[in-house]
């Protein structure tokens, strides 16, 4: 039987992906283990759906977080669910990224039989790129991280979801663009949705990270390659603003999917979000606007990545992210 690893994340999606390289260095450090990734269930898919090579992916298991039993675990001498306790105790080490600052959970979990507990939560501080600081906890493991920058590479399956995604969609292919919005395409001036396509992500958990929606308007407006809009709940109100400009939209895609579709696209446009982190991490050339968050710590890493810092991003101009 494989040893098995557990390491429990939660947080958003710019925070797992954040992570990536630390689990890149649990499964290159221990290549035989079984690595299970407990966290939120529609982010962690991510680990199933891809890794750091091609054919590889970060996780051979996860299991969701949201999950009623747990909640035991995490008050204090709590009444364990033994099928829980069962399970922490199956894992050789466990590896925790919670915020646990009076060690409720760590108790817990050692409680139900967890020989092997580290504690890798860390406050983010000002002095490194995020993901180098996620790592330090595996320093007690003698793993240290060279590489901050976080790679996905989507399975055959995620890519498989977003060619049926993209299936259903025609753009005009003719020798003149067509006017916004997309009418109805002419006769003989189809062709599939494929990689010529731009994609934009106009949303962010805060107002203050995002670039005025007016700003979105008079920058669609101007390119010319059909425009791939990505949201989810939080985004409704900008995406139906912006409909008028798109090919298509992608609303609330599985993360998988997703990943593979931003793969496909010729560049990026996005802020401080998680989506802007996925595009990185699948290589996608990105072009990202930053406001009030500092970008030397929270931006992803890599030579496809332009950065455009404004701590009052209202300053920014279309024809300054066009120009990038």
């Amino acid at each position: 039987m494989k040893p098995r690893i557990l390491a429990i994340r939660g947080g958003a999606i710019g925070d797992f992906i954040l992570t990536l390289p630390a689990l890149r260095l649990l499964r290159e450090a221990f290549p035989h283990c079984h690595l299970e990734v407990l966290g939120y269930r529609h982010i962690a898919a991510l680990a199933l759906h891809g890794g750091p090579e091609p054919g590889t992916t970060y996780a051979d298991a996860t299991r969701s977080i949201e999950y009623g039993p747990l909640a035991g675990f995490f008050a204090r001498n709590g009444n364990l669910s033994p099928e829980l306790c069962e399970y922490f105790a199956s894992f050789q080490q466990v590896v925790s990224w919670l915020f646990d600052p009076d060690g409720i959970f760590e108790a817990n979990v050692k409680r139900a039989g967890v020989k092997n507990y580290l504690s890798a939560y860390t406050p983010i501080a000002d002095d490194n790129h995020a993901s180098t600081q996620l790592a330090r906890g595996l320093e007690s493991m003698a793993l240290f991280l060279d590489d901050p920058a976080a790679k996905l590479i989507p399975t055959a399956e995620s890519h498989k979801a977003a060619e049926t995604f993209l299936s259903s969609f025609v753009i005009r292919n003719c020798s003149r663009p067509p006017p916004r919005p997309f009418g109805l395409p002419t006769a003989g001036c189809l062709a599939p949705l494929s990689s010529s396509f731009i994609a934009v992500h106009p949303g962010s958990g805060s107002p203050r990270k995002n670039w005025p929606l007016e700003n979105w308007h008079a920058f669609a407006g101007e390119i010319k390659d059909p425009l791939l809009i990505i949201g989810g709940e939080a985004d409704t109100a900008s995406l139906d603003s912006l409909a008028p400009h798109a090919a298509l939209i992608a609303r609330d895609l599985p993360l998988p999917t997703l990943a593979a579709l931003l793969t496909r696209c010729t560049r990026y446009f996005g802020h401080d979000t998680g989506i802007s982190h996925l595009a990185a991490a699948v290589g996608a050339k990105c072009t990202l606007l930053f406001g009030p968050t500092d970008p030397a710590v929270w931006a992803p890493q890599g030579t496809h990545v332009k950065i455009l810092r404004a701590p009052d991003l209202t300053t920014l101009t279309p024809k300054d992210v066009l120009r990038n």
